[in-house]
């Protein structure tokens, strides 16, 4: 089992930046992917990044929402077993709880979820 624990959600102006981090434990070694989504209040949960282990030869791979691209950057760290997302010229749209996740060998993992809100 894999277990994920973020941080650093809060409350933030249009406009500005934040940066959110996901701690990894336990069986990090079977982790296939990792990713961020989003639930804003009323609404369904959101993908917003993810990336993949590198295979091989080939590079990671990372795929992002349309409503972030160019904004959000997503940054796996092997050694530290972290992950994290830069979001930059956040918008009130982004407001939501986000969530990491992991898929690994044992199944799929969930954090707590962290809020972010982006006040206009």
């Amino acid at each position: 089992q894999v277990q994920l624990v973020e941080s650093g959600g809060g409350l933030v102006q249009a406009g500005e930046s934040l940066r959110l981090s996901c701690a990894a434990s336990g069986a990090t070694f079977s982790i296939v992917s990792m990713g961020w989504y989003r639930q804003a209040a009323g609404k369904e949960f959101e993908l917003v990044a993810t990336i993949a282990s590198p295979i091989l030869n080939s590079a990671e791979k990372t795929n992002y929402a349309d409503s972030v691209k160019g904004r959000f950057t997503i940054f796996r760290d092997y050694a530290k077993d972290t992950l994290d997302l830069q979001m930059n010229n956040l918008k009130p749209g982004d407001t939501a709880v986000y969530y990491c996740t992991a898929n690994a060998a044992s199944g799929p993992s969930w954090g707590q979820g962290t809020q972010v809100t982006v006040a206009p």
